[in-house]
């Protein structure tokens, strides 16, 4: 199936006022889908109304939390796919409030399944995974055989989450895959602080003609730009290959902290940023070098990145040197 195959399907994002919903959805709608987004709109986890200014009213938006079974219940049905988003992101929040991490990451990821395999056994899920799972690597570039080792609560939970999506295509048939994901940039990010990447707290404190701190400076990081994002989660969504797979997103170019702190500064024409030493409680959770392998979604849905890292950093600068006050 091609893109084109979402003309009048009808779309449930989860998550969806967020960074990454909002860009799919954005998309959706232009390649004719019907789309309906669900997010709780919890200050602490990213949605953000403006994220679908222009185009909100061409969306329903059902203000609702995931941890709501009635709710999930009552939205997954007639709709032919989910893009499954909502997700407590923040790996040091987890570690402070454990139990809303395993409510959010784990326990709604089981329910939201549940309401598919009793609701709507036909949908097509695909579960928005993260990199967090591997912990700290063995080996780079990690591929999907990777050991599975989290370092935080956080993982533990996406893990847990992955691989009930996993479950029920392989013991329930409901079409489902998943994306791990690295650190994904680009404009409707929050920058407010690092509760969803390092990257959105550098980049407001750079327009704000503020010092940002870089902890460490020598590990290494891949990032993926949401466009290319959304085209991964569009193509697992229209392939049955996808079915029962997880896939890791990536970028052609690795780059070190240091290194990545030095092209914002230039890409933004000024700043400034101090080498840190790691605080205690970053350093016990952080994983070091991290960068992926994504041969296997190229070889089989034939994704891979098409905007190199630094046309990324000067999209989403720009955007937000345009929006800022909407994201603060």
């Amino acid at each position: 199936m091609e893109q084109s195959s979402f003309a009048n399907k009808r779309v449930l994002i989860t998550g969806g006022l967020g960074f990454i919903g909002s860009n799919l959805a954005r998309r959706l709608l232009d390649l004719g889908a019907s789309v309906t987004l669900v997010d709780s709109l919890v200050p602490e986890y990213g949605g953000n109304l403006f994220n679908i200014a222009g185009f909100e009213n061409r969306v329903r938006v059902n203000i609702s939390d995931v941890r709501d079974q009635h709710s999930m219940r009552y939205l997954v049905q007639g709709h032919d796919c989910l893009f499954n988003l909502a997700g407590q992101t923040s790996h040091l929040d987890s570690m402070q409030d454990p139990y809303n991490d395993l409510e959010i990451n784990c326990r709604s990821q089981l329910s939201i399944l549940e309401a598919c395999r009793n609701y709507n056994k036909d949908i097509k899920v695909v579960f928005a995974s993260t990199r967090q799972i591997y912990g700290k690597p063995d080996y780079v570039p990690v591929d999907e055989n990777h050991l599975l080792r989290p370092v935080d609560v956080n993982g533990i939970n996406k893990m847990a989450g992955e691989w009930y999506h996993i479950l029920y295509n392989n013991v329930y048939r409901i079409r489902a895959c998943a994306l791990r994901l690295t650190n994904t940039i680009g404009p409707r990010m929050r920058i407010k602080d690092a509760r969803q990447t390092f990257l959105g707290i550098w980049i407001r404190l750079l327009l704000e003609g503020k010092a940002f701190e870089v902890w460490g400076g020598e590990q290494l990081r891949d990032f993926t730009y949401v466009d290319d994002a959304v085209d991964a989660f569009l193509m697992a969504a229209a392939s049955e290959n996808a079915n029962g797979q997880v896939f890791n997103l990536g970028c052609e170019r690795v780059i070190n902290l240091k290194d990545l702190a030095d092209l914002m500064v230039e890409i933004n024409g000024s700043g400034r940023y101090e080498l840190r030493s790691f605080p205690p409680d970053r350093k016990r959770i952080d994983i070091g070098d991290y960068y992926a392998d994504f041969s296997r979604i190229r070889s089989v849905l034939g994704w891979e990145p098409r905007v190199p890292l630094r046309e990324a950093l000067v999209r989403t600068v720009a955007f937000y040197r345009e929006n800022l006050e909407h994201y603060l």
